[in-house]
């Protein structure tokens, strides 16, 4: 017996039986986590070795792309930019032949397009469950909010890629940050964009999806959620519809407490032993007054910024983002078009744009080009859906926060 060792191995260590796990049995517990930009850098040389590599492949690029991935989606993506590489020499290769003739071998070489189009293809284990696609949103594809991006830039951005730079001022970057404003300002829009220029792995909830009817369950998404980004880091996770999701202790009607639990679960993930290294969790709601005030304490969400309705200079920009591809008459003037559409919020603005489109297709099938006519009548369609009340509402809201935050005068 004394020669005998048991080894087991396991992806679900808490579905075991406690009593397997005492002392004395399975008393020595190794955790094989994902691999880490080096371990990726090594797994990748191990299987492009027999691959006949372009001089363009950068291992090491490939190696800062893939966080969250296994060794098993390494071999895996190298065995898609095989096949990637394989489909582009077909033509010269003739199927019925037994041999690749030794001319087309030769030139054959794998490229780093070749993995850019497998990497599209792979989903990494640890995002499988809660994988959205990485966004494609960049920051010139938002119109206006200069003065957010760069907070988020600075908020988001900086500590993902620099975070040496962090470390040597002894400063920890935010854990939270809740966008809030009226609906259709371009939120989601922002944490997409931070998400694509951060390089990071981009996790997106919804409020209601998290809510089960099954005790237990809801609280179980919220930890899964924060174990996948903690595995898959860098990752920003982001909460879509948060007031839904955290409204405040007390409203939750006929829920058997369920938002307690909850919001229970996402403070603990939050303030927790388990450090949210390279995670960011950022939140967006045009309710910031229903969310628990325990949330949006220091610690937790502690940057908190307001997203405005597109001013005039906003507008004109958004204008030129949608109409960029249109064909567009020597009448329609794009300045005038974002002085007229006061009220108007970004969503609005590209409803706007494509209801013009379509005013200048149903008068006839085969026009060239959208003419001022085409806008007229899609603005009599679509109007503002941001009220002067509603911003001064927000406004009111973020004059609040500011004082509730502001610091007491220090007494002499």
């Amino acid at each position: 017996r004394g020669n005998v060792i048991v080894i087991g191995a396991t992806n679900r260590p808490d579905a075991l039986d406690p009593a397997l796990r005492r002392p004395g049995r399975f008393d020595r517990e190794i955790e094989i986590g994902v691999p880490d930009k080096q371990a990726r850098y090594e797994i990748l040389q191990i299987h492009t070795r027999g691959m006949p590599l372009a001089e363009d492949v950068d291992l090491k690029k490939l190696a800062e792309m893939t966080h969250g991935y296994t060794g098993a989606d390494l071999a895996a993506l190298c065995r898609e930019t095989a096949m990637k590489a394989l489909r582009r020499y077909l033509p010269e290769i003739n199927l019925e032949e037994e041999r690749i003739p030794p001319s087309v071998l030769e030139k054959m070489e794998i490229r780093m397009e070749d993995f850019l189009n497998a990497y599209k293809e792979i989903t990494p284990t640890a995002m499988r469950e809660v994988y959205v696609e990485v966004p494609t949103v960049h920051w010139e594809d938002i119109g206006g909010l200069e003065d957010i991006k760069k907070e988020l830039r600075e908020a988001v951005e900086w500590p993902l890629k620099n975070p040496e730079v962090f470390k040597r001022f002894g400063i920890r970057p935010p854990k939270g940050i809740l966008l809030y404003g009226p609906p259709g300002c371009g939120k989601t829009l922002l944490a997409r964009a931070v998400a694509t220029e951060s390089e990071a792995n981009f996790i997106t909830i919804k409020g209601p999806e998290v809510f089960s009817k099954w005790v237990g369950e809801s609280e179980k998404a919220v930890r899964e959620v924060f174990r996948k980004a903690r595995m898959a880091a860098p990752a920003v996770i982001f909460f879509d519809e948060f007031d839904s999701l955290v409204p405040r202790r007390g409203m939750g009607f006929g829920d058997s407490g369920v938002s307690e639990r909850v919001i229970s679960q996402l403070l603990t993930e939050m303030d927790g032993i388990m450090r949210l290294d390279d995670v960011v969790v950022i939140a967006a709601t045009n309710r910031p007054d229903i969310i628990d005030p325990a949330v949006l304490r220091p610690g937790r969400f502690d940057r908190l910024i307001y997203v405005p309705a597109p001013d005039e200079k906003a507008r004109l920009e958004i204008f030129k983002i949608y109409t960029k591809n249109m064909p567009l008459g020597k009448d329609v003037n794009l300045e005038e078009l974002a002085k007229a559409t006061r009220g108007y919020s970004g969503a609005d603005i590209e409803a706007l744009c494509r209801e013009a489109a379509l005013n200048a297709l149903r008068r006839d099938l085969n026009a060239k080009e959208v003419i001022k006519a085409d806008f007229d009548a899609a603005m009599e369609k679509i109007g503002p859906s941001i009220s002067p009340e509603i911003e001064e509402w927000y406004k009111s809201f973020m004059r609040q926060i500011r004082r509730v935050q502001k610091p007491p005068p220090l007494v002499a």
